[in-house]
């Protein structure tokens, strides 16, 4: 996987101002689009459209400040339309507009490229296990949400607290297959993991694929398959949110799985009274590599 990192980059850099077909190369190094876009996003702290414009607009700042080509050539040349569309993705990047940055030389906001290594870490074991599951449905109530990385999701919150105490010991009724009791489900999440994007988030339960959904309910239907299931305990959500991101910085690079599309789960074991600690599995959706 830091392989097909590296080479992503490599790609990225030689077509900085084209297009270029993530998927097509994730299947000639032997994973997915998906899988790459999700890794990279989570080592590199950003999505991969946001690396190439800053990538972009790095290399097109030393264009304007030569001054040797007007400002439509140069955004032609890295891939925009118009001087108006440049002007924007630049702004964006460096806080200056590109006239700006030609008369007094910046402030530039430069993008390394990157590179990634593995660092050999692993002092604590995670607990995992890999479970074989054939297809269920995931029944309850859902809603579109914001993605928040770090810290309570407010949206997600308010959408739990709104439903009615009873309406839990329904849902759990429900319940008759793994992973049981109530669920905390992410769906439709931008592979590039963007903070602000939205996804679809499902507060419920599992059950089997005859199990008769009522009508007040939203339902996903989850193919069979193989899921990664991450125990983790402490403080929360700080150590479920850690777990996560250490299985991409660590789990993944070091395991023949790779994420497939599909909702991720996480399922309350143990709960303080005042949920400030728990008790968790969070349960991704693999394939082999």
């Amino acid at each position: 996987m830091i392989a097909a990192l590296n080479r992503l980059v490599d790609l990225v850099e030689k077509h900085l101002t084209e297009e270029f077909d993530v998927n097509g190369l994730a299947g000639a190094l032997g994973t997915t689009g998906y899988h790459l876009r999700r890794m990279f996003s989570s080592l590199a702290g950003m999505p991969l459209s946001e690396y190439v414009r800053r990538r972009r607009m790095t290399v097109a700042a030393a264009d304007v400040v030569r001054g040797e080509d007007d400002l439509l050539s140069i955004a032609v040349r890295h891939g925009y339309g118009s001087t108006e569309a440049f002007g924007r993705a630049f702004r964006a990047v460096h806080g200056a507009t590109p006239g700006d940055v030609r008369r007094h030389g910046g402030p530039l906001r430069t993008q390394p490229q990157l590179r990634f290594r593995l660092t050999v870490e692993g002092s604590i074991p995670m607990d995992t296990r890999i479970v074989d599951r054939p297809a269920f449905r995931l029944v309850g109530h859902a809603t579109r949400v914001p993605l928040i990385h770090q810290g309570i999701n407010p949206h997600i919150q308010q959408h739990i607290t709104a439903l009615p105490p009873q309406e839990h010991l329904r849902l759990k009724a429900l319940s008759d297959t793994d992973p049981g009791g109530l669920l905390q489900v992410c769906d439709d999440l931008d592979p590039d993991g963007t903070e602000g994007s939205e996804l679809t988030y499902l507060h419920g339960v599992a059950a089997s694929r005859d199990t008769p959904v009522p009508d007040d309910l939203d339902a996903i239907e989850v193919p069979a398959g193989r899921w990664a299931v991450f125990r983790t305990a402490g403080p929360h959500p700080q150590a479920l949110q850690n777990t996560w991101a250490a299985t991409a910085t660590e789990w993944f690079p070091s395991n023949p799985w790779r994420l497939r599309p599909g909702p991720s789960m996480v399922a309350i074991l143990e709960r303080a009274d005042d949920f400030s600690t728990a008790t968790c599995e969070l349960w991704l959706p693999v394939e082999p590599t």
